[in-house]
């Protein structure tokens, strides 16, 4: 299913300019959301986060027309996992942006498979490094070859996804979103300057674990630290909460834990709430 010009399709094949310059050169971000009975969770954190990954490329997004797109396909499953593009549109030959873009959006959507929210995951630990002085490292932009080729990496040793370190050999986040350490109460996640994305689940975490009994945190993690810790998981907008049973050849009893139920059952709340339907544990 796809948004473009103002109307839904089937199929993704659509006219393009192959002068764009988000095919030529990566220059544009990107979107993930799930969408619930029709409706976007989250919908305004997520156009707000699109918007500000637009204006840090230089160029502008229509919030407006956003929002018509993710809509028009989230109307069309009952679950879905929806992506919403946006390039800076076609340029001249070379690598300086045009004075006046002319960005292109569309949004796609398919059904969300069963069992992706909260499912457990392993992670290998990537040979690649994340940039964290690259403002690149903090928006979702289209140039996601890294992540691809450690994901590529990871599944060769038998792991779902890959776990990145920052520059400095600190813990960064995972290929497909924000990582998670827990020990004792506290709840830990690398700051945003360490090459993080700001996760939009991520920053729902940080908000609910107070009225849990958990003291959320934001500070460098090392290898160390990860090893220490009691439970790891990884979040994003498809996942919600993954909890982590591996990393490299070091096992971890997530899934059962205390915080990470509590997390759970109080994020489906929310969910639920905003979307109008029942929470699932």
């Amino acid at each position: 299913m796809l948004w473009r010009d103002g109307r839904v399709q089937e199929g993704t094949v659509a006219p393009f300019d192959l002068a764009d310059r988000g095919l030529l050169l990566g220059d544009g971000v990107f979107d993930t959301a799930m969408a619930l009975g029709g409706r976007v969770v989250a919908e305004e954190a997520h156009l707000a986060r699109l918007s500000r990954a637009a204006a840090a490329l230089g160029f502008a997004l229509d919030e407006a027309e956003a929002r018509t797109a993710m809509r028009a396909v989230a109307a069309a499953y009952e679950r879905a996992a929806i992506r919403t593009t946006v390039t800076r549109g076609p340029g001249p030959r070379g690598l300086r942006p045009p004075a006046a873009p002319r960005p292109v959006l569309w949004a796609g959507a398919a059904p969300l498979r069963p069992g992706t929210a909260f499912s457990e995951m392993s992670l290998g630990w990537s040979a690649i490094r994340r940039n964290e002085t690259s403002p690149t490292s903090r928006h979702k932009t289209l140039g996601y070859l890294d992540a691809v080729l450690a994901a590529e990496a990871a599944a060769r040793e038998g792991h779902d996804e890959a776990l990145f370190l920052n520059m400095q050999g600190r813990v960064a986040c995972a290929g497909i979103g924000s990582l998670f350490a827990v020990s004792g109460r506290e709840v830990v996640t690398p700051p945003l300057e360490e090459g993080v994305l700001a996760g939009i689940v991520r920053g729902q975490v940080l908000a609910l674990a107070p009225g849990l009994g958990l003291a959320p945190a934001e500070r460098p993690v090392t290898p160390e630290d990860l090893a220490g810790a009691e439970v790891v998981f990884v979040t994003n907008s498809l996942r919600l909460i993954a909890p982590v049973r591996r990393i490299g050849a070091r096992d971890y009893p997530s899934a059962g834990h205390p915080a990470l139920r509590a997390l759970r059952e109080a994020l489906s709340r929310e969910i639920a709430e905003a979307c109008g339907m029942t929470a699932e544990g």
